[in-house]
């Protein structure tokens, strides 16, 4: 056999052998033989699992490329190697490149350039031209290319009438709409959550009421018009409250947030560190409890990265003038296992990093079976560990978490055939057949 993990903790809710130790065997890509009981036999690469966890492999719905356009910020090979380190096997990426992600011919340049990587690159497609919000893109056309949803990205979707026509088009093939909720006229120059913080700072404010109140549109509209959508990155109590809602009345909604946003508030702000300079930004220490509730009560579907590298010309700067991002594929899982409240299980996380992400976007869910493709992710949950600059993959460098304690973290993954370890074995291996 070429991999053999022994004695790790399986973390597969549903699976009959859920946090558990067991044993699994890979061979040619496929898991050969998964049991309680030692298996029997040498391994070209063996991995002591004592302590250690394994899962379906990790799933990003919400990431930036910046190739083509901005490979000076990111290329799909630093992207690749970011994910990996990250736990991820599986990342889907947003339009907003240069040009925008709306032809066949950019879908099959990311497909085929990840389609031998461990990490496999998933296209969200631009929903309107240029993701300027004006005019719908082929979207048949795209969906038949492989686009596995459509977005405008980081755009929000200002226009109402485009949104209720996608929202109709989309039926025609059950395809999803993304969305990061936001009014674009009330958030215009904003900078920070608008607060007593931004109130002290002197600096124009995004108000929670631009998110709440493009939710609260976009939610009418699915009413009128029937469909699906999928809101990103949701920051607000009263947001979630509405998707909540929602969900109860029986419509086809779901949601994320990103990993990150737990992390602070919007008075960590008071430093003007342009690093936690994000959009959506920081909210108030309601709104974090309100993202904590979410989680557990399953309003929130997925935890995404909402991974946004930017180069330092556009980072050190007034923080007035600054970009907004941060990177965050890297440490996506440790950092929300970090933050986590007392008492809350992994799984309920692992979940939405897995299991979710799949179902909303109709991606095949491979399951940790005998003769199944082996797609895993191990990571040690407990490990304490201090994030410094040379565990950065990407080629931006733009985090508060440098210098932070974190716990939790991917170790490697398998996928494609593929074994990428970060743990004690001191060095990346490259199993192909």
């Amino acid at each position: 056999m070429e991999i053999l993990l022994k004695n790790i903790k399986l973390i597969d809710s549903g699976h009959p052998l859920h946090n558990q130790a067991v044993f699994i065997a890979i061979e040619k890509g496929e898991i050969s033989k998964i049991s309680k009981d030692p298996i029997e036999g040498k391994a070209k690469f063996e991995v002591e699992g004592k302590g250690l966890s394994v899962s379906q492999g990790w799933f990003d719905m919400w990431s930036s490329l910046s190739e083509p356009g901005f490979e000076y910020k990111e290329d799909i090979a630093s992207l690749s190697e970011a994910a990996a380190f990250g736990g991820f096997t599986d990342v889907a990426v947003l339009p907003n490149t240069n040009p925008v992600i709306q032809t066949k011919d950019a879908i099959n340049y990311i497909k085929n350039t990840s389609k031998f990587s461990p990490v496999q690159l998933h296209s969200i497609a631009a929903l309107t031209k240029n993701a300027e919000g004006e005019e719908i893109t082929e979207m048949i056309d795209l969906h038949h290319a492989g686009a596995i949803a459509f977005s405008d990205g980081t755009n929000a979707i200002w226009h109402t009438g485009v949104m209720s026509k996608a929202l109709l088009y989309l039926q025609s093939f059950d395809g999803l709409l993304l969305t990061r909720p936001e009014d674009p006229h009330l958030g215009k120059n904003g900078h920070m959550h608008e607060g007593v913080a931004s109130t002290m700072l002197g600096t124009r404010g995004l108000p929670s009421i631009s998110e709440e109140l493009a939710i609260s549109r976009d939610l009418s509209l699915l009413r009128y018009t029937g469909g699906k959508i999928h809101f990103a990155n949701v920051s607000t109590k009263k947001g979630i409250s509405l998707i909540r809602d929602a969900k109860k009345e029986g419509l086809n909604v779901t949601c994320d947030v990103a990993a990150y946003q737990v992390a602070f508030t919007d008075h960590e702000l008071m430093g003007f560190d342009t690093n936690l300079k994000v959009n959506p930004p920081f909210r108030g220490k309601e709104d974090l409890i309100a993202i904590w509730d979410g989680i557990e009560d399953g309003t929130i579907d997925a935890i995404v990265s909402n991974h946004s590298p930017q180069d330092q010309e556009s980072k050190q700067l007034e923080f007035d003038l600054a970009d907004f991002g941060m990177i965050s594929l890297e440490i996506a899982f440790s950092i929300i296992n970090t933050y986590k409240p007392e008492g809350m299980d992994v799984s309920v996380l692992i979940d939405r990093f897995t299991k979710f992400p799949r179902k909303i976007l109709k991606q095949e869910l491979i399951s940790i079976e005998e003769g199944n493709e082996a797609c895993l992710t191990i990571f040690d949950e407990n490990s304490e560990w201090i994030f410094s600059k040379e565990h950065i993959q990407s080629k931006s460098v733009n985090t508060p978490f440098v210098g932070k304690e974190l716990t939790g973290r991917a170790l490697g993954i398998i996928n494609n055939q593929h074994f990428k370890y970060f743990g004690d074995l001191e060095q990346n291996f490259l199993v192909k057949n």
